[in-house]
């Protein structure tokens, strides 16, 4: 079902979200932009993220949203840099694994993306895997200094090809001049890389583009006119959220209920991942 709206992505020129979230405020503002705009979803938890809700916890939390708002939300462990963390995820029942060994020689990336593969497929076939190529430089939040990236850290198609081919990986997040988190500087994003990488690697392998807080509408609409299939985003909606809760306490000294202090955070966020939703062209493709 995944690979269904994934190989649609590519054919219609639009984009699937992905977004983050590490308690029940933000899968909620996820899940209801995503079932008013009537879109596909990826949600994703990264190590750091899940080790503070829980694996099955996540799991079960999405499985209940999806029953309860009856769209396709897909579950994605993000960024999962150990073999033992991506057979955790596997075996709690996650939909999607990026096996992110990016930081290993290309060597060690292909075999333990490899490895995850073959342990992720042997649980579950219809699980998707992800493997990631070339150097991402940046942090999921805002980063005042500027982030110099370098010719080497960019994803070569060539190598890209290889990868894939030896790996087995169903969706590849490849450098092209994105940054995680907001930098001081604004990305800048080579389109013509992403289409060579797109041909190098085939119709039947997807990209994912990484780092997607902070960059521009048409950043967005060249990328995915150049081939990419997913985009993340997680520094913004963090941002939205911890702005509109700082401003909400300050605003309601005396209020002590949970969900009250919480919703205008969750409405914030909203906000954001709905502008986002619009511009990747996955509204309505229910």
């Amino acid at each position: 079902m995944i690979k269904d709206y994934l190989k649609r992505t590519v054919a219609e020129k639009w984009a699937l979200g992905h977004f983050n979230f590490s308690e029940d405020e933000a899968l909620r503002a996820i899940v209801e932009s995503a079932a008013e705009f009537k879109t596909p979803i990826f949600v994703g938890t990264s190590e750091g993220e899940s080790k503070h809700i829980g694996l099955k916890e996540a799991v079960y939390l999405v499985k209940a949203f999806r029953e309860e708002f009856s769209i396709p939300i897909f579950l994605n462990a993000d960024h999962t840099k150990s073999f033992e963390n991506v057979v955790a995820a596997v075996d709690a029942g996650y939909d999607a694994i990026l096996a992110d060994f990016s930081a290993l020689s290309f060597e060690e990336n292909v075999k333990m993306t490899k490895q995850s593969v073959e342990y992720a497929k042997s649980k579950n076939p219809d699980i998707i895997v992800e493997g990631e190529l070339g150097y991402v430089r940046g942090e999921s939040k805002l980063q005042k200094e500027i982030i110099e990236i370098k010719p080497e850290d960019l994803t070569k198609p060539e190598e890209a090809s290889q990868f894939v081919k030896e790996t087995g990986v169903d969706m590849l997040a490849p450098a092209v001049g994105n940054i995680h988190g907001i930098a001081a500087n604004a990305p800048k994003l080579d389109f013509q890389r992403i289409a060579d990488i797109k041909k190098a690697v085939g119709d039947d392998v997807y990209l994912v583009l990484h780092g997607g807080s902070g960059m521009s509408e048409s950043d967005f609409k060249n990328a995915i006119d150049a081939g990419i299939s997913m985009v993340h985003i997680n520094t913004e909606i963090r941002v939205a959220f911890a702005e509109t809760l700082r401003k909400t306490l300050q605003e309601m000294p005396e209020e002590t209920t949970p969900y009250k202090i919480l919703t205008p955070s969750v409405e914030a966020m909203k906000k954001v991942i709905e502008e986002k939703l619009k511009i990747f062209g996955s509204v309505n493709r229910i």
